[in-house]
């Protein structure tokens, strides 16, 4: 384990962390980042670190999700939104078992991650800009067909580079909610989505996995936790004071950047 193995495991550790929650795509960013630092790292580390991303989310939501556990059995408000996030979260089970190998196979490259990326962020841009009537300003006491178009909403994020938060939060601002409930509503909705993505990827890797970079990956897992908690922590605010024109900017910057380099660079 070099030096320059450990920066890059921080490296890919902290983009894992700051983009998995924010709506640029942490899948893009990865890919991007894993190939031109030449990572050599397997399956299992990339695995994992989103494990540490998943854990921080958890971690910062602890006592909320404590609260909507215990009122679970007697409080209605409490069933109708955990069975709205489960509504959600259905579409992207269903298209992710069928649709999985496909997406794999042709979409997971370079051109189509910058691609993706540019076009999000014009999305985020323009969606800045749009006169969207305010229906709803509380995620927890949505409808339930509300609660299932976002889910549709998010299976737009297998399209590496989409972004799993961008497509909810979106999604949500056009279906009415304003948008720290959209960015709150895109924070559950992760909880089952990643934690069902990890238990899948595991499942199909662990026979594989090996010890070789246990270092390498505990570093990137402990750095995607910090820097996916600092998110987590601060992105509500954020986006309810300065909206989400940066985060647009942001990805078709790294999205030209990725295009420039791999049409030169190869």
């Amino acid at each position: 384990m070099t030096l320059a193995n450990i920066l890059e495991a921080i490296i890919l550790g902290v983009v894992e962390g700051l983009t998995e929650f924010i709506p640029v795509s942490s899948t893009g960013h990865l890919l991007l980042a894993a190939r031109y630092l030449n990572f050599e790292g397997d399956d299992s580390f990339v695995i994992l670190i989103q494990l540490g991303a998943i854990l921080a989310l958890l971690a910062v939501y602890a006592e909320r999700l404590w609260r909507i556990a215990t009122a679970l059995p007697k409080d209605r408000e409490a069933q109708h939104f955990v069975l709205g996030v489960l509504v959600a979260f259905l579409p992207a089970v269903v298209l992710g078992v069928l649709l999985e190998h496909k997406m794999k196979q042709y979409l997971f490259n370079v051109p189509v991650v910058c691609y993706a990326l540019i076009a999000g962020g014009f999305v985020l841009l323009a969606i800045e800009q749009f006169k969207i009537e305010k229906r709803f300003s509380n995620c927890y006491v949505l409808p339930l067909p509300v609660y299932l178009k976002i889910g549709l909403f998010q299976c737009l994020s297998m399209i590496p580079g989409v972004s799993r938060s961008g497509s909810t939060i979106v999604g949500g601002m056009l279906l009415g909610l304003d948008k720290r409930s959209a960015a709150e509503f895109s924070f559950f909705l992760a909880m089952p989505t990643m934690v069902g993505a990890f238990v899948y990827e595991f499942a199909k890797s662990y026979k594989t996995m090996t010890t070789d970079n246990l270092g390498l990956t505990a570093i990137g897992f402990v750095t995607a936790f910090i820097s996916g908690w600092f998110v987590v922590k601060t992105l509500l605010d954020f986006v309810s004071k300065r909206g989400l024109a940066l985060f647009g900017w942001w990805r078709i910057v790294v999205g030209v950047i990725g295009l420039l380099a791999y049409y030169t660079m190869g």
